[in-house]
């Protein structure tokens, strides 16, 4: 007998590989979180450590939930999350110039970020209920359209326009890789482009329209809308290849990178830690992210299929998205980097994501016939 055969079945199912490189990263973050408070735990070190090591232990606990019980909670998850969004809208807290979490107490929940789970489950519940043959009918786009636009058009009246565009870019990807037709896409897209010049005069706020068009043009305000990313780009710059070293970084330290331990927190690790540091937690999200959707692909049902998927791509959202903002290959956005940035609802909504993909894993392996 090998030692596994020693081992109880529910913990050799577990995805150890994954597991180990999810505690890897939180690890890390608490370096990067260590450094940017000047070499100190407090104030944000230590309380990320607790509630990465919590939610780590949830999302392993989660891999025990039948799948069946993630399809059947989808809807009535999507519809609290939506009287969630309206209560924050009416009494939500106020915090950074937006309006985006409810005061509970004992913590503030940012119901939007929950948000981008929910999508993925509901869009992908619709989906699972629909006929084959009705996949390609305009009858199988306006609810799932209703699902991701409500949802997002309260999230983008708090205002926040980067947590908007990743709801709708999950629930959208769960359309695509349901069956949607791809000339339904290219005309949404070319309708969305022409309507880009209005919403940048009319519906987004002043603040958003200015990060778009120092975007377009970096240097049109570097010490104002645009310090946030010139601080950005010369703290990654000044990092190198190998980086100046544990708690030697000056942008941040000197507090010229503003943010440093939330939004680019990316760039506080890359002025220490160098391209290196860089590239390696580029590979360790994208190894999580690669056997995200193995998961999919070996998943037997439509809904598991396209939840683990649209899971997978949300975290490649979170990972892309942040940091082409970081480097100014994209406007800034406010989206976090998972499990590197502080903040407890963005690192749930991670960790949740991981739980429910490993449930699906667990009866992918259930379901294996030898």
């Amino acid at each position: 007998m090998s030692a596994r055969d020693y081992v109880p079945k529910p913990i050799s199912q577990l995805p150890w590989l994954i597991i180990l490189l999810t505690l890897a990263i939180g690890c890390f973050d608490l370096l990067v979180l260590y450094s940017a408070a000047g070499g100190s735990v407090r104030p944000w070190a230590f309380s990320q450590g607790i509630r990465f090591f919590v939610f780590l232990c949830g999302a392993v606990a989660l891999s025990r939930v039948p799948e069946r019980m993630w399809s059947k909670a989808a809807f009535p998850a999507y519809g609290a999350l939506v009287v969630l969004l309206v209560l924050v809208e009416l009494i939500g807290a106020v915090r950074g110039g937006g309006q985006r979490w409810l005061d509970l107490g004992i913590i503030r929940l940012q119901p939007s970020e929950l948000m981008k789970l929910s999508i993925v489950l509901a869009v992908a519940k619709f989906y699972d209920g629909l006929p084959a043959g009705e996949t390609r009918r305009f009858s199988a786009v306006w609810p799932a359209a209703g699902l991701i636009l409500a949802p997002a058009a309260l999230v983008m009246k708090q205002p926040d326009l980067g947590t908007a565009l990743m709801i709708m870019a999950s629930g959208i990807t769960v359309m695509f890789l349901a069956g949607i037709p791809l000339r339904l896409f290219i005309g949404g897209a070319l309708a969305v482009g022409a309507a880009v010049p209005l919403a940048v005069n009319f519906v987004l706020h002043g603040y958003q329209r200015n990060r778009i068009l120092v975007f377009l043009d970096p240097e049109s305000d570097p010490l104002g809308i645009g310090y946030h990313i010139s601080q950005s780009k010369i703290a990654i710059g000044s990092g190198g290849v190998f980086g100046k070293g544990f708690l030697n970084g000056t942008q941040s330290h000197l507090d010229y990178l503003p943010e440093g331990h939330t939004d680019f927190a990316l760039a506080t690790m890359m002025e220490e830690w160098g391209l290196i540091g860089g590239v390696l937690l580029i590979v360790t999200f994208f190894t999580i992210i690669y056997w995200g959707m193995n998961v999919a692909q070996q998943a037997e049902s439509r809904f598991a299929r396209l939840t683990a998927a649209g899971l997978a791509t949300t975290l490649f959202f979170y990972v892309s998205i942040n940091m082409a903002m970081v480097m100014g290959l994209a406007p800034v956005v406010g989206v976090p980097l998972p499990l590197i940035s502080f903040g407890g609802s963005a690192q749930m909504t991670v960790m949740l994501c991981l739980g429910v993909l490993m449930s699906i894993d667990r009866q992918n392996k259930k379901t294996v016939r030898w």
